[in-house]
């Protein structure tokens, strides 16, 4: 499995520049193999991990999963 690292502040800024979704980012990395994605801090440490599914169908499965857990955490708050 191939692993790739990002560092998290500098991604999600490039985000919010190109106004665009995590979600879009990852559909065009999808090419039929897992991959993991690596979250990485500023000192290099590891924030969290996201495994690319090879597939649009588990990865639109994942991005509801997400959002309902997120939403769920934001309910919690309140």
């Amino acid at each position: 499995m191939q692993k790739i690292e990002i560092k998290a502040e500098q991604f999600f800024e490039l985000l919010k520049l190109k106004d665009t979704s995590m979600w879009e980012i990852f559909a065009q990395m999808i090419d039929g193999s897992e991959k993991e994605i690596i979250f990485l801090d500023d000192e290099d440490k590891i924030l969290f991990n996201y495994i690319l599914p090879s597939e649009q169908e588990k990865l639109e499965e994942d991005r509801k999963e997400f959002s309902k857990q997120f939403a769920d955490k934001l309910a919690d708050l309140n």
